[in-house]
This record gives structure tokens, C-alpha cells and sequence, in this order.
């Protein structure tokens, strides 16, 4: 009975032990067995640009800074442009409706010059003297007239379609400006996008870029003293 009795005590004392090392959390862990499941890596340094690649870099952002200006300036010519097509273009189909419409007078006048002539020969027999001579002189006046305006017509039809043939060259050299206005937009843009790519993300030395302006402030300066008074 003895013995079941120690057995019993000493199985207690094992479980008690055994408790207190699972639940006591501020027990020490000794650091030559403390083992790190995920080594730490240290992140690579981001790479610096050398001076030569900035001073690109900083080019190709005046260029496209340079060729955006440039380009605007064109979009400001091609609506000044069209602001004055858009007027002439008016003032010709004004021209072309009044042309017409002496085409249309003029055309009648013949008609009835000729139909005036067929009168006056069946009358001619019948008038007296003083009568035809008055109105032989009225239609040789009349038709002498026509005449006039005719070749006035003729002149003014020249000049209109040469106008015309000048208003379309003007359409296209504008519908040109147009196309290049987008072709060198369309580069730009996507220039931009290479050097946003390239550049933009990237490290530099500020002393390199101090010493990059440096050079240009020299060379600007040199220029200008070169430069024809």
C-alpha cells in the first residue's frame, strides 16, 4: 500500500512539473538554441545612375519637353488656319452662288435677244423708217452689251476657279499639318512613355546633376558669345 502511495506522489510531482514547464511563458530560452526559422536577407542597394545616363535622361526630357512645345505651336497655326479657311470657304460660295445666278441671267438675255431679233424680222417690212433704224440701233446696242457682259462673265469664272483651285491646295497643305500635328504627337507620346520607363524610377547622384547644369550653363554661354551680333 506503501508503495502505491509513492508511486501515486511521484506521479503527481512529474505532472506538476511537467505543467509548470508548458505553462510558464516567461521562462528563458537560451539564445544558443534559439534558432531563426526565415534567415533575414538583406535588400540589394538600387543602382545609381551614371553620369552619362542621367545627363541622357535629362536630354531626352528636353527634347520631348522641347518637341510638346513645338507641336502646340502647330495646333495654335492649324485652328489660326482653319478660323481663316473656314471664312473663305464662305466668301467663294457666295461667289459661286452670284456666278450662277449671272449664268442664269446671262443665258436668259441671249434667249431673249434672240427672241427679240426673230420679232423685229417679221415686223422690219411693216415699220417705218425712223422705227426700224431706232430699233435695229436698240438691238445692236443690246446685243453689243451682251457681249460685254459675257466676256465679263468669262474673266470673273476664270478668276473664281482659279481661287478654287488655290482654296484646295490650302485644304490640303492644312489636312497635312494635321496628319503631322498627330504623327509627331503620337512619337511624343510615346518618347514619353520610354523615358518614364527608363528614367523617371532611377536614382542620381545630385552632385551629377549639379555639375550636368554646370556644363550646360557653359555651353549656353559660349553659344552666345559665337553668336552674330
Amino acid at each position: 500500500m506503501k508503495r502505491l502511495l509513492i508511486a501515486i506522489a511521484a506521479l503527481a510531482l512529474v505532472s506538476a512539473q511537467a505543467a509548470d514547464v508548458t505553462t510558464n511563458t516567461k521562462a528563458k530560452v537560451d539564445p544558443k538554441n534559439n534558432k531563426v526559422s526565415r534567415p533575414v536577407v538583406a535588400k540589394p542597394k538600387e543602382p545609381v545612375m551614371t553620369r552619362d545616363e542621367l545627363r541622357a535622361c535629362l536630354d531626352t526630357k528636353d527634347a520631348n519637353e522641347a518637341e510638346v512645345k513645338a507641336v502646340n505651336g502647330l495646333v495654335a497655326e492649324y485652328k489660326s488656319t482653319s478660323e481663316t479657311l473656314k471664312a473663305e470657304k464662305t466668301e467663294l460660295e457666295g461667289a459661286s452662288t452670284n456666278l450662277e445666278k449671272r449664268v442664269a441671267d446671262t443665258k436668259a438675255e441671249y434667249e431673249a435677244i434672240v427672241k427679240a431679233n426673230e420679232e423685229f424680222k417679221v415686223a422690219a417690212p411693216k415699220m417705218e423708217k425712223a422705227d426700224f433704224e431706232a430699233k435695229q440701233k436698240e438691238l445692236k446696242d443690246r446685243a453689243v452689251a451682251f457681249d460685254d457682259g459675257r466676256n465679263k462673265l468669262i474673266a470673273d469664272n476664270e478668276v473664281l476657279n482659279k481661287r478654287k483651285t488655290a482654296f484646295g491646295t490650302k485644304i490640303d497643305a492644312i489636312n497635312a499639318l494635321q496628319k503631322s500635328i498627330e504623327d509627331r504627337r503620337d512619337a511624343n507620346l510615346d518618347k514619353q512613355d520610354e523615358w518614364k520607363a527608363s528614367c523617371s524610377k532611377k536614382k542620381y547622384d545630385e552632385a551629377d546633376e549639379a555639375a550636368i547644369m554646370k556644363e550646360r550653363a557653359a555651353k549656353a554661354a559660349a553659344d552666345a558669345a559665337s553668336a552674330p551680333k
